[in-house]
């Protein structure tokens, strides 16, 4: 199976036919979708103005795509490499047992779905790469009462999920799934009494 790095060669290869170009970066995304597949790929779509279907889509726009994609990975596996030094040094100091913050961290680890969208339409328009360094200053500025991507409050709890993790507070402003260790336990309620009144609002 072939990693993101060859995948990428494959994209940038001018002798390919443009549809294996475009099918490469959608491989891609295999490996690294911080809004999980289908949202980023429209998010790549929108900024670089590809018709989603297209299967001949222009050159220089699938580069730019590919480019904005590269760049928010380095930016995120900048990330683990400092993450996996720390979780090092706790080991070393005797903390065998992760927390929650590395719970989530587990499940996202390569980058798919850090920022996940539930709804792939929904997603912020802002290039990846500033969407992660906003996420990534959230994590570790600690716990908040806002979206950490668009400082947005009006967040949701949301119970019924498409994808793991089923259920979490969703972000109203840019649509990302807000991740628990970003926000206090006092927005965690927050996000829960809104979703109860919008259950009760539908009765």
């Amino acid at each position: 199976m072939a990693g993101f790095r060859s995948l990428a060669r494959q994209v940038r290869d001018p002798r390919s036919d443009l549809a294996l170009r475009r099918y490469s970066l959608r491989k891609c995304l295999e490996r690294f979708a911080p809004y999980g597949h289908r949202a980023t790929w429209d998010h790549l779509c929108e900024r670089h103005d590809i018709e989603p279907e297209d299967r001949a889509p222009d050159p220089a726009r699938l580069m730019a795509a590919l480019d904005e994609l590269e760049e928010a990975r380095a930016v995120w596996l900048a990330y683990e490499t400092q993450f996996a030094k720390r979780r090092k040094r706790e080991k070393h100091d005797g903390l065998r047992r992760p927390g929650t913050f590395d719970d989530w961290h587990r499940r996202t680890w390569g980058g798919n779905g850090v920022a996940r969208c539930d709804d792939p339409a929904v997603h912020p328009t802002e290039p990846l790469a500033e969407v992660l360094r906003r996420l990534i200053a959230g994590l570790e500025s600690g716990p908040g009462g806002a979206c950490p991507v668009c400082a947005e409050k009006g967040i949701v709890w949301r119970p019924d999920l498409s994808q793991a993790p089923w259920a979490g507070a969703v972000c109203k402003g840019c649509g990302i799934v807000v991740p628990r260790p970003v926000l206090t336990s006092e927005a965690m309620e927050r996000a829960k009494r809104v979703r109860q009144r919008e259950l009760a609002s539908a009765a």
